[in-house]
């Protein structure tokens, strides 16, 4: 059964609510003084070089490696296949579409036929949405694999299942304008869809053929609510690596190909969780964990087996 809204005292709703607006009006009264540098006398550009990202920084649900598989994968997890890409906080607001990376930075704006996306949409400020996509410069296209907000309605306290539910209800209701390029939507809004994982279901995953180049996969707990941050509730694993660590007979086919540097990245994920659970962390690690999903993974580049290990074991967060 698809689980809407929890039962949640009425002021932790509001502050979704009142989160949502923020972050689509950009209204951050009474939060300002939060952030005041202690430095008051340092140059006021370096202020806001500070202070700017911060506002739409860590807005997105990370996902950990899944090295420690949970009991309950069959019975309550949902899988997603991802393209490469890079995440992307999507917020349509007040006539204009903006696109923050992980760390805060608006990247590019522009409009688009999301609720309150351009000017001929969004007739009052309530239209607004806010989107986690993976955003595909090959494709010119903005994969959605979450919504945090619809037309005004914040969805942050919604279960998984029912979120991707709601968010292919929404995109359909759209219709295919979204997922085409025109002028007044100069780039592409497609779903990425959701199943129930099994094993059979991820042996075809892998044997299927897709319209962009795969990254990895990612599970969702079905009952999990949307928390910005790194959750070990959303779990990723490259393709080649599912056989090792679900245990499976999978079939052999381009995505399921181990690459050279595969048993190295693996050693180095598994020294990296146990390291963290230990509660230590040096600082080359540190910052590998922080990299977590700016990319889902590092996009292939011309360089040796061994850079290529490092590059991709920057995913483990």
């Amino acid at each position: 059964m698809l689980v809407g809204p929890v039962a949640f005292p009425s002021r932790q709703r509001l502050n979704y609510v009142n989160h949502a607006r923020r972050l689509a009006e950009d209204d951050w009264t009474g939060e300002d003084s939060e952030e005041e540098p202690e430095g008051h006398d340092e140059m006021e550009v370096e202020v806001t070089k500070r202070k700017l990202p911060k506002r739409y920084a860590n807005q997105l649900m990370l996902s950990e490696w899944l090295v420690d598989v949970p009991s309950d994968l069959a019975e309550e997890w949902l899988l997603v296949v991802c393209p490469v890409g890079k995440r992307t906080l999507i917020v349509a607001s007040r006539g204009s579409t903006a696109a923050y990376t992980r760390s805060g930075f608006c990247v590019n704006r522009f409009p688009s036929l999301l609720p309150g996306g351009n000017r001929q949409n969004s007739a009052t400020g309530k239209d607004y949405t806010i989107l986690d996509c993976i955003y595909s410069e090959v494709n010119r296209t903005y994969f959605v694999l979450d919504v945090m907000c619809w037309r005004g309605h914040p969805v942050y306290d919604c279960q998984t299942e029912f979120r991707f539910f709601w968010l292919q209800s929404k995109l359909e209701e759209e219709g295919k304008k979204l997922a085409e390029i025109a002028s007044h939507n100069p780039f592409k809004f497609v779903g990425l869809p959701s199943l129930p994982y099994t094993p059979e279901a991820i042996c075809q995953t892998l044997a299927a053929i897709y319209p962009f180049e795969v990254d990895g996969l990612l599970f969702y707990h079905k009952q999990t609510h949307y928390t910005p941050g790194s959750t070990p509730l959303v779990g990723w694993l490259k393709p080649y690596m599912v056989a090792d660590i679900l245990g499976l007979a999978v079939p052999a086919c381009p995505l399921s190909t181990k690459p050279d540097y595969a048993n190295a990245q693996m050693q180095q994920i598994i020294e990296l969780k146990k390291s963290k659970a230990e509660g230590r962390s040096t600082s080359p690690r540190k910052k590998e964990s922080r990299y977590e999903l700016e990319h889902l993974s590092t996009p292939k580049k011309a360089e040796s087996s061994t850079s290529k290990m490092e590059c991709t074991s920057k995913i483990g967060s």
